[in-house]
């Protein structure tokens, strides 16, 4: 055993806990981007234009761009690294980035073309068909942008770098807040073009940032491009259906913002995909902090267990990160379902976001609250299979996941409103855990030992609840004494929020939860000088 895997239950906690908090400081942040972004422009008709006209850009980055290519390039890059050969690997990586420069590149200049034509298609007849295809035309080089930092990034994670990739997003998020004010008053349509313009430009910044960083590792990024390595062809291969799938998840967002434009209240019309992607902002608050810094960081160790051949560890692993999630965000989906509206209310209520918007958005995030730890059971089983290299199984039952969401979502959208929707997502996400579980455990030939993670979630849950009734007793009581002016919503909600979770660290640290002692150990470490 060599020195860096002497812990490595408590180096992974460390790891997550600073991606976690990097990634917790992003997420503020992005939460003050977007309460600017309500401030300016509400759930404007205008403001659902960038809705849709945002999606259009992501769908493009996760189809063939950020997610997939760091899915699909770690477990190769992984794989050379642990056979100690560094040189290859580097020259994997260089051939990759360039072949992504000229591939990406080409589907941003046919995109920005297109963008005219086919805004019509996604957003229909209720929105400024105009404005979004300009904001379209202008946000599309993110798809090159993004592209190029998931290469880098998934060279920089492979080594076990996660601070600056994870710092990124907060300088992504600061430069938009600074350009939004700088440009609104010079752009047209409301200024909402200038936010757009400020996406593009934040995301260069990331870029150069990301790519910084790369010296940490000593790899520096040549011009030369072997067109003949193997190992490209083995990236794209496993690409492939980690495109399909990611291309179906995202599909799927993008039918529920189109369906919110039909569910929408008069005479606002248009409203929907705003008050949903406002609410996805909230519910990915503590999506993004915790289950993604797991399954992140995780991702790299179990791509070096599958190179090794260590499917015993590999259940460890999986384990603990299925754990760790189920820990940290089943309380959070507890707050989330007792505090929907103040939290709403405390972030976006002002100027534009008024009382119809509150009551959307509110009522969406209630509900996306019952996808939260699905949602993050999901992302780390996804990437156990990437991590395999077996990407075709996720691939197949995303087309499941799909399959419920629409049938849900047109069965309920009528009665139930954006609510429905939601509610369709959250079914979805239940039935794609349960299929993948399934799968999981026939890979490994039945031995994927749940009964420790089942008792465990059971006393989550079991603490869970009067974590929720605290934080929503606490503020009632708060929020009757100070009102709801904005140091009123700040006291009340971060009182109710505070309560909540002194009573959740209390509650768990007497259940014996070994990864909640993980946790404390980590942090206790870190505080006590050595």
């Amino acid at each position: 055993m060599t020195a860096s895997d002497h812990s490595p239950h408590r180096r992974l906690s460390i790891n997550t806990a600073i991606f976690a908090a990097a990634t917790a400081l992003s997420r503020v942040v992005g939460l003050g981007r977007e309460a600017l972004a309500a401030n300016y422009f509400g759930t404007s008709r205008g403001f659902s234009a960038f809705a849709i006209a945002s999606q259009i850009p992501n769908l493009m980055v996760n189809l063939f761009a950020q997610a997939a290519l760091s899915a699909a390039f770690v477990p190769v890059f992984t794989d050379l690294l642990q056979q100690g050969r560094r040189q290859e690997a580097f020259r994997l990586a260089t051939t990759l980035f360039w072949i992504v420069l000229l591939v990406l590149g080409a589907i941003t200049a046919v995109g920005i073309v297109l963008a005219g034509p086919l805004l019509p298609l996604f957003g229909g007849s209720s929105f400024a068909g105009h404005a979004a295809a300009v904001m379209t035309q202008i946000m599309f080089p993110v798809v090159l942008l993004l592209g190029l930092s998931g290469v880098l990034t998934g060279i920089l994670q492979s080594y076990d770098e996660f601070s600056i990739p994870a710092l990124a997003p907060v300088v992504w998020n600061v430069a938009i807040i600074v350009l939004t004010i700088i440009l609104r008053h010079h752009t047209g349509e409301g200024g909402i073009y200038g936010y757009a313009i400020a996406w593009l430009l934040a995301t260069v910044v990331q870029l150069l940032m990301i790519g910084s960083a790369l010296r940490r590792i000593d790899y520096r990024l040549g011009f030369a491009v072997d067109w003949r390595d193997p190992r490209i062809r083995q990236v794209f291969a496993l690409m492939l259906p980690v495109t399909i799938g990611l291309g179906v998840i995202n599909l799927d967002a993008l039918i529920n913002s189109s369906m919110g434009a039909l569910v929408t209240t008069r005479p606002k019309l248009g409203e929907g995909p705003a008050a949903i992607r406002y609410a996805f902002l909230l519910y990915m608050m503590p999506q993004g902090v915790f289950s993604v810094a797991v399954a992140t960081v995780l991702f790299p160790t179990l791509s070096r267990q599958a190179a090794r051949r260590e499917p015993a560890a590999m259940r460890e692993t999986l384990g603990n990160g299925m754990r760790q999630i189920n820990l940290l965000l089943i309380p959070s989906a507890a707050g989330l379902l007792a505090l929907a509206m103040p939290i709403t209310r405390l972030i976006f209520e002002r100027s534009a976001f008024g009382p119809e918007s509150l009551a959307l958005t509110s009522r969406a995030l209630f509900w996306f609250a019952f996808s939260l730890p699905f949602a993050g059971l999901n992302l780390l089983m996804t990437r156990t299979f990437f991590a395999l290299q077996r990407p075709w199984i996720p691939t197949r039952l995303a087309f499941i996941n799909l399959t419920v969401d629409v049938v849900v979502s047109v069965a309920l959208y009528r009665p139930l409103g954006v609510a429905g929707l939601v509610i369709g997502t959250a079914c979805a996400n239940i039935v794609m855990v349960a299929l993948q579980l399934r799968r999981l455990r026939i890979g490994f030939n039945g031995r994927l030992d749940l009964r420790q993670t089942r008792m465990i979630t059971a006393r989550i849950l079991l603490v869970a609840v009067p974590t929720g009734v605290i934080a929503r007793l606490v503020w009632d009581v708060l929020n009757a004494v100070f009102g709801i002016s904005l140091i009123g919503q700040i006291i009340s909600v971060g009182g109710g929020i505070a309560a909540a979770g002194g009573f959740y660290v209390w509650a768990v640290s007497h259940l014996r939860i070994p990864e909640w002692r993980q946790i404390e150990s980590m942090l206790l470490a870190r505080l006590r000088p050595r």
